[in-house]
């Protein structure tokens, strides 16, 4: 807007008309007090200032304008009809004023002084807003680095304080911080701790889970650089996600040796009873199968019958040493994988007819689903029997009311891995419940009085999918069913 001011109004009228003509906003004044007025109560991108005014002269309005600081810097042309001479024109320049225009006024000649004053101001406001902004928006940044500096520094106090050796990894899977506890351990803070020669590489470890945007964790034994002494620590490394981006990696080792130590002597007692109950177990078995030749049963006596349920006892007690031995071979690092090139299908279709074998195929139907290419991939055949036979095995036992079973594989070409499926129609597992029942001895309390059982099958099937740096999980709802599965890398 543009205010014009002078004592004559057939002037204000005229010039209120040919700025308006032009499209500008005009508002007046026919004094120089009813001008600071305006001036301070509104914003105004020109002034136009008469010189010759009763009370206070258009001077004097312009060095009081330049005193404030809201209107110091509108740009001021003053309009004169007497005081041409350079001494009021120098004065008129020296009190704030930006252009001098003698009466009677040129129309053309004003017009395009108050187009150029007006777009100069209009773009120094533009100016000053976009610095107004740019300010705000620098303060704003300083004022989040502050924040996000103190919370970070916080964090950190908090990794300082744990009892556990603390560290963080940048988006790059590069450590970028570590507590005191670290250097226990390491030499560097971008180095890992040094492993046991005959556990998993760490850096080897964390790549496989980071291609894959995953959870890490791993039990391994790390070398403390004072004593020497390797002991046992649980590695946990979580990713931390901004929307879908993985920002940065949150990593702890937990010393968990005095645990292992626990559990070595209680494994090796384990492992120390098996081997004693496998020896008078397998006499008990060559002699029950002896009395069975020697006493030439009908099949259908009833003798015959406790024959059978006989032998059935002594391979449920065998499967039990066999789990059990495979227990203390996991917890002793002697549980041997023997990977060659072999196909999936063939050991599929091994595990299905052995089930069928062993299980009246009246009452049991397994479905075949999905499909695998003719190719080799390197696995060890018979511990991945193992594990089908498990999954089937708990599959056809916890779906009392509904015996139907399907197995499904597929191929992901995007994470170079096989994927293979067991689902049943059972009792299901709780949400809360589902990712324990892959630890050791663990039962679900729901059907640990119902259906028997140790608890360890599944853990024997997690480790050695572990060992063939595949994964294993559950997906299951309450009393519809479950699907267990793990998948194997194709190369």
């Amino acid at each position: 807007m543009i205010l014009i001011v002078d004592d004559n109004h057939s002037n204000l009228y005229s010039l209120k008309k040919l700025l308006e003509s032009k499209d500008f906003q005009v508002d007046t004044a026919d004094s120089g007090e009813e001008a600071l007025g305006k001036a301070l109560k509104n914003n105004y991108a020109l002034i136009i200032l008469d010189v010759q005014m009763p009370d206070m002269d258009g001077f004097e309005v312009a060095e009081t304008l330049a005193g404030y600081s809201k209107t110091k810097e509108v740009p001021i042309i003053f309009l004169s009809a007497v005081n041409t001479e350079k001494r009021f024109i120098t004065k008129g320049y020296a009190s704030g004023g930006k252009d001098y225009v003698t009466k009677p006024v040129d129309p053309e000649i004003l017009m395009l002084k108050v187009k150029t004053f007006y777009n100069l101001q209009e773009q120094n406001m533009a100016m000053k807003k976009t610095q107004q902004s740019l300010e705000l928006e620098v303060k704003g940044r300083r004022e989040s680095q502050g924040i996000m500096k103190s919370q970070i520094d916080h964090f950190h106090l908090m990794l300082e304080s744990l009892p556990q050796i603390a560290f963080t990894l940048n988006e790059e899977g590069i450590v970028d911080f570590v507590n005191c506890k670290w250097f226990d351990y390491s030499n560097a803070e971008q180095e890992f701790p040094e492993t046991h020669p005959d556990d998993l590489n760490i850096k080897e470890e964390f790549e496989r889970c980071k291609k894959k945007g995953k959870f890490l964790e791993l039990e391994v034994r790390i070398k403390n650089i004072k004593t020497g002494d390797y002991r046992y620590h649980l590695l946990r490394v979580t990713p931390a996600r901004d929307e879908n981006s993985i920002k940065n990696w949150v990593g702890t080792f937990t010393d968990i040796d005095d645990q292992k130590k626990v559990e070595k002597e209680k494994d090796e007692f384990l492992s120390i009873a098996s081997h004693e109950l496998k020896t008078p177990l397998t006499s008990i078995k060559a002699y029950v199968q002896l009395l069975d030749r020697k006493l030439k049963l009908e099949k259908e006596s009833a003798e015959a019958g406790f024959m059978v349920k006989v032998h059935d006892q002594i391979e449920k007690l065998n499967t039990l040493i066999t789990d059990l031995l495979d227990v203390s071979k996991i917890e002793n690092g002697k549980l041997k994988i023997n990977k060659k090139p072999a196909s999936l299908e063939n050991v599929i279709s091994n595990a299905i007819e052995t089930i069928l074998q062993t299980h009246d195929e009246n009452k049991v139907k397994i479905k075949r689903d999905g499909f695998i290419p003719d190719i080799l991939i390197p696995f060890d055949e018979i511990r991945i029997e193992q594990v089908l036979i498990n999954f089937l095995t708990n599959a056809i036992k916890y779906s009392p009311q509904n015996n139907q079973v399907i197995v499904t594989t597929f191929v992901d070409e995007e994470e170079q891995e096989v994927k293979v499926n067991v689902t049943d129609f059972g009792i299901g597992i709780p949400d809360f419940k589902q990712e324990a029942v892959f630890n050791k001895f663990y039962r679900v309390e729901e059907s640990s009085l119902q259906f028997q059982g140790m608890g360890i099958g599944l853990f024997i099937c997690s480790e050695i999918i572990k060992q063939h740096h595949g994964h294993i999980g559950v997906s299951s709802i309450v009393d519809e069913g479950s699907t267990f599965y793990f998948t194997l890398p194709l190369n």
